[in-house]
């Protein structure tokens, strides 16, 4: 499935040519070919999601937490997993309850209602989660539309379903107009309509007033169910409100997290949703049995313990965050407004050469296929300091590199930035 954006380091399964590096076959045996297996049609020569990972100094092309967890949360991290491994034995409990309780418990104040673990599901990672939705809702003879562009996840994992793909613009900005939105919504009458608050790759948070006409459109339709993709929720703005809010007022609203990123839990794979408890009714006849192990299920209960800990990390990412924005603003960059852990910034007359050049400095960050912009993580503060030093030298060296007109704010250049358009 095609990862837009993936980098010359990005792996293409093309169906062609032997792989090197791997054993020759035994003798008497013979090993077909990517193309010569039966693959569905619609998933041939597709690339599987990913982002290069090059051993740099500095790498800032993923968005995780770059804060490991304390000693302290290690030591209570271990603790529960060996706990869990005396009874290792016998299946995990295969409707989460314990942690569907922890979970619903911290996103209350959020929702700013009393939700209950009844209106909470989790699993191996927001992907699970939303390929849950996929296979609960979408499937053969179903669409989904997405507003790009956005995570291309979305799109991946409803093609991984058997479940079409609208595509629908965003605006120049990268915003989602209300009316245009649900007039959309309306004519397509999809069965998932996606969206991204904040979105990823551009950072920005969806106005409240966006989801609403979108859920009022879908209503009025019957025909499917919204999603509102929360991952990076954490790092919003002060006085931001989250799409948890609008889960009382609307039945077919689904809001999905991960531990991922504000927990600094990326590699212990937690994803969850709030939903109406129908919705988590539904997702549970297509979940596999016990798909979250106990070791997982351990792990993120303590992590949701030390949720004061870990969330004084998530205002040292966001201090990064800020600078990032200030800073590159400063130095002539088109900048997004960013509620999310990393920044989108351009505009530049070809943004792979600028990525080329910055990893030639030992800096990684994330071309995401759009024209002109890059992507940048907000790390600790050596590794903003590198990048920024890196893309200012890169910069000096090959002036060439802006877009027509130079960097924005310069004397006399009408370039604006992406927060003023």
């Amino acid at each position: 499935m095609s990862a837009p954006g993936s980098g010359p380091a990005g792996v293409r399964i093309s169906g062609g040519g032997a792989d090197p590096a791997a054993p020759a076959d035994p003798a008497g045996v013979s090993s077909p070919r990517l193309a010569d297996l039966p693959l569905r049609d619609d998933l041939r020569g597709q690339s599987p999601y990913g982002a290069p990972q090059i051993d740099v100094p500095v790498r800032l092309n993923t968005n995780e937490n770059p804060h490991a967890p304390s000693p302290g949360l290690v030591d209570a991290l271990g603790k529960a997993a060996t706990l869990a491994a005396t009874g290792v034995n016998r299946y995990p409990d295969r409707d989460v309850e314990d942690l569907r309780a922890d979970l619903a418990a911290y996103l209350r104040p959020d929702a700013g209602f009393a939700l209950t673990p009844a209106w909470v599901w989790a699993a191996n990672g927001s992907n699970e989660v939303l390929q849950q939705i996929c296979q609960a809702f979408g499937g053969p003879g179903r669409i989904a539309v997405g507003f790009e562009p956005s995570y291309s996840m979305h799109h991946l994992i409803a093609q991984a379903t058997a479940t079409g793909w609208h595509r629908l613009e965003r605006g120049a900005d990268f915003s989602v107009d209300p009316i245009e939105a649900a007039e959309q919504i309306r004519r397509l009458r999809p069965a998932i309509v996606f969206l991204a608050s904040p979105n990823n790759p551009t950072g920005t948070a969806m106005p409240l007033d966006v989801i609403a006409a979108v859920c009022d459109a879908v209503t009025e339709t019957g025909a499917g169910v919204v999603v509102v993709d929360e991952a990076y929720a954490e790092f919003r703005r002060r006085g931001v409100p989250s799409a948890l809010t609008l889960l009382p007022r609307y039945g077919r609203l689904l809001v999905t997290r991960t531990m991922s990123k504000a927990f600094t839990l990326a590699g212990a794979r937690v994803g969850y949703l709030a939903a109406h408890p129908a919705v988590v009714d539904a997702l549970q006849l297509v979940r596999l049995p016990y798909h979250l192990s106990v070791f997982t299920q351990a792990v993120a209960r303590t992590a949701l313990a030390h949720a004061g800990e870990l969330l004084g990390t998530v205002e040292a990412v966001k201090g990064q965050r800020d600078r990032l924005v200030a800073e590159l603003t400063e130095l002539g960059c088109a900048v997004a407004p960013s509620d999310a852990n990393f920044v989108f910034f351009g505009r530049f007359a070809d943004q792979a050469e600028v990525w080329r050049r910055l990893l030639e400095h030992g800096v990684l960050i994330r071309d995401v296929g759009i024209g002109g912009y890059l992507r940048v993580t907000a790390g600790l503060p050596g590794e903003t300091d590198a990048f920024l030093a890196a893309l200012r030298t890169v910069l000096a060296e090959a002036p060439q590199l802006w877009a027509p007109g130079g960097p924005a704010g310069a004397e006399g250049n009408t370039t604006t930035s992406v927060a003023e358009r």
